[in-house]
């Protein structure tokens, strides 16, 4: 069996989301499974150089982990031939710059969303990229969830005849900092920082929204419902950027998404993201673990009353959907096929191109709020 190194910078791993999901159990567990396999038998062994901002969270992150490589300096890393993998999961602001340097230096690049912060950044990296010919991917892992994938399945099957509605409902109560330490950086409450529900979430539902039909148009209201937060130090701040948006998406096809989101929901639902797709013959609701279904021949009879407790338990009615094959991390999956395009030319529609169109879906939902109206989403051409 051969044997290869493949050299990739991942700037912004420090953090919950970038240690965990991109290092930990994508980039850590190929390595301890031996690499990525391509088609002639050559198995891919990725040899990541952390790189960040803070030489302390860089220094200690490479030593719990055994790792060799670590730089604050990052025009040094992507001055290395032997990486030809640029990954940005850093601060959304930077993203842009960080991702031209990258291009620019030969790299290939993979990144989180948003690929930048406005659509007119997202559509010039996405050129840039396709001018210089290297390979290129944006972040789209609800996409390999165990649970997205059951409904994907559903979807592919043919099970919910004519689909009339899709519903998303995300997130979860983020604490202020006062009472109980937040489970997210503080950044994320300040607008001027990057921060924003719809632009951290929205490019997430374009592509689950995708998966039904093209958008046509959006409403959303946006809020900031809770304006005072503590930040990382203890200090009370005013929150400025929005922690909820609801929004309405029409699609090509006649398909109504409806997606609410929010830092400021205490869950009771299934999972802290949830997908129902209603159809003609059938509903399913997704998790990010679980799928369960329900078919037209066994919806029960609901009836409206306020004279008798209600004597259906809705819950009981809906079948899972059981696992039919091993799952792995989402992320994990996502880079192991991104790899693959890198190495061996396999396809990966998840391009720049696709993250430009969810910066494009956040960026009129923004808009629809701020002016108040329905926003047509017309195409990019990309």
């Amino acid at each position: 069996m051969t044997k290869r190194t493949l050299g990739l910078i991942m700037n912004g791993v420090t953090g919950r989301m970038g240690k965990n999901q991109h290092l930990v159990h994508s980039i850590l567990a190929i390595r301890e499974a031996g690499g990525v396999a391509l088609a002639d038998g050559t198995r891919i062994v990725p040899e990541p150089i952390l790189v960040g901002r803070n030489a302390g969270k860089l220094q200690a992150l490479a030593q719990e982990y055994g790792l060799a490589r670590w730089t604050t300096d990052l025009d040094a890393a992507l001055a290395d031939p032997a990486a030809e993998i640029y990954f940005d999961g850093g601060a959304t602001l930077l993203r842009q710059q960080n991702l031209t340097k990258a291009i620019a230096a030969g790299k290939h690049v993979y990144c989180e969303k948003p690929s930048a912060s406005n659509l007119e950044g997202a559509l010039e990296v996405y050129r840039l990229a396709a001018a210089k010919d290297c390979r290129h991917g944006v972040v789209h892992d609800k996409l390999w969830a165990p649970g997205m994938l059951k409904l994907r399945m559903l979807l592919d099957s043919g099970f919910f005849g004519r689909v009339l509605a899709v519903r998303v409902e995300g997130c979860y109560w983020v604490f202020e900092g006062d009472l109980a330490a937040p489970q997210r950086p503080s950044w994320n409450a300040r607008k001027e920082d990057g921060g924003g529900m719809i632009l951290d979430m929205m490019p997430h539902y374009r592509y689950m929204v995708d998966l039904f039909g093209s958008p046509r148009r959006i409403v959303c209201l946006g809020a900031t419902h809770v304006d005072r937060r503590w930040d990382e130090s203890g200090r009370p701040f005013t929150a400025t950027a929005d922690d909820s948006a609801y929004a309405i998406i029409e699609l090509e096809n006649g398909v109504v998404a409806s997606v609410n989101s929010s830092w400021c929901f205490r869950v009771r639902r299934d999972d802290i993201v949830t997908m129902q797709v209603d159809g003609t013959l059938g509903s399913a609701v997704a998790g990010l673990r679980q799928c369960f279904v329900q078919r037209r021949e066994t919806t029960p009879r609901a009836q409206w009353s306020l004279d008798l407790a209600q004597p259906i338990d809705f819950y009981a009615g809906w079948q899972e959907v059981p696992d039919q094959q091993p799952f792995v991390n989402a992320f994990r999956a996502e880079w192991e096929l991104f790899i693959r395009h890198v190495c061996e030319d396999g396809p990966f529609p998840w391009t720049l191109a696709a993250g430009a169109r969810g910066v494009q879906l956040a960026e009129l939902a923004d808009r629809s709020w701020r002016e108040g109206r329905w926003m047509d989403v017309p195409d990019l051409g990309v």
